[in-house]
């Protein structure tokens, strides 16, 4: 039988229709969700849009078109919905958050994807935030599209803790154009992180996920590091990389093609479990408080790594894992 939600994603109207993506509408029963998992820092999440059509090859998120019966894995980044709200019923939710508690907006969606640039839903949320006070609000996005709205994220951060997070996987633009095809390019989100620092907008950089053997060696880190410095950013950090099934179903055919060295180690890996497991999350870990150190920059102080992906003790597996720290392969 089909849930609420599924049935709605069905009924869907039809807003827009452009060469591979199509645009619905989707009414939304809430649009603040409570977060009860401890493996994420925060409590509660707005997810403004359901999809996104950036179409990074390791998006974690695809599975949660399936809650809406969409199977297919590339339905994620091709049928983008973009919710209708209503202002009372957001306010009077947010009368539930209680202080100290984290909002995220932006988690299983990109809020400035290029349908922002359509249905502005994610303005609309922050030009709710700017008339309140004493919320703790944290906004991750890959886009430079986030900059357009600095002027209204100064006012949402003179009344409430705000940070912005930019997700950088890599400075090497071919690398980043690989796994993140539609995304914009590393230089164009550096340039909006200096947009946001000079408005004086707390922002920082996040390096999600890190790819063992592809993004994750010192210089690579370094790299991304010094950019984010440069740019104003507050605070560095990232978590690893880990592969449910409608994700790795895009991922692992993509290194088959791309990357055919590493193939066989994911393909191994990640058949037994989606996460990594072994000593590499934990020297993965040292090593962005390393780089970030070095560089001047917090580390975990905001959008911490996921709590498994640096705590895991995977016991006898650890000495047999196929990852290493290893320089960006070309």
């Amino acid at each position: 039988m089909s849930s609420a939600l599924a049935r709605r994603a069905q009924r869907a109207t039809l807003l827009a229709r452009k060469r591979r993506v199509e645009y619905r509408e989707l009414p939304a029963v809430q649009l603040l969700n409570r977060c009860s998992s401890d493996r994420v820092p925060f409590e509660w999440t707005l997810n403004p849009y359901r999809g996104c059509e950036f179409a990074c090859k390791y998006c974690y998120a695809r599975y949660t078109h399936e809650f809406m019966e969409f199977h297919d894995s590339l339905a994620f980044e091709r049928l983008i919905f973009a919710k209708t709200w209503d202002e009372s019923a957001l306010r009077a939710g947010l009368r539930r958050v209680r202080p100290g508690q984290w909002i995220a907006l932006g988690t299983a969606t990109d809020p400035y994807q290029p349908a922002e640039r359509r249905y502005r839903l994610t303005r609309r949320i922050l030009s709710v935030f700017a008339t309140l006070a004493g919320y703790n609000l944290g906004i991750t996005t890959k886009s430079d599209l986030v900059a357009d709205d600095a002027g209204l994220l100064q006012r949402v951060a003179a009344r409430n803790n705000l940070r912005v997070t930019m997700t950088i996987t890599t400075t090497d633009e071919r690398l980043a154009r690989q796994l993140e095809p539609l995304a914009p390019r590393p230089e164009l989100r550096y340039s909006a992180l200096r947009r946001l620092a000079a408005a004086g907008v707390v922002c920082g950089v996040t390096v999600s996920p890190v790819l063992p053997g592809l993004n994750d060696s010192r210089a690579g880190l370094e790299a991304i590091a010094n950019k984010a410095r440069l740019a104003g950013a507050s605070y560095l950090h990232g978590r690893i990389l880990f592969l449910q099934p409608s994700a790795a179903a895009v991922f692992l055919p993509f290194l088959e093609r791309a990357f055919p060295g590493l193939a066989k180690s994911y393909l191994n890996y990640f058949s037994r479990s989606a996460y990594i497991r072994g000593d590499y999350p934990l020297r993965i870990r040292d090593l962005l408080h390393e780089v970030s150190a070095a560089h001047g920059l917090e580390s975990g102080a905001y959008w911490q790594p996921l709590v498994e992906q640096s705590s895991f003790d995977f016991g006898a597996e650890a000495a047999a894992s196929p990852f290493r720290v290893l320089s960006a392969c070309r």
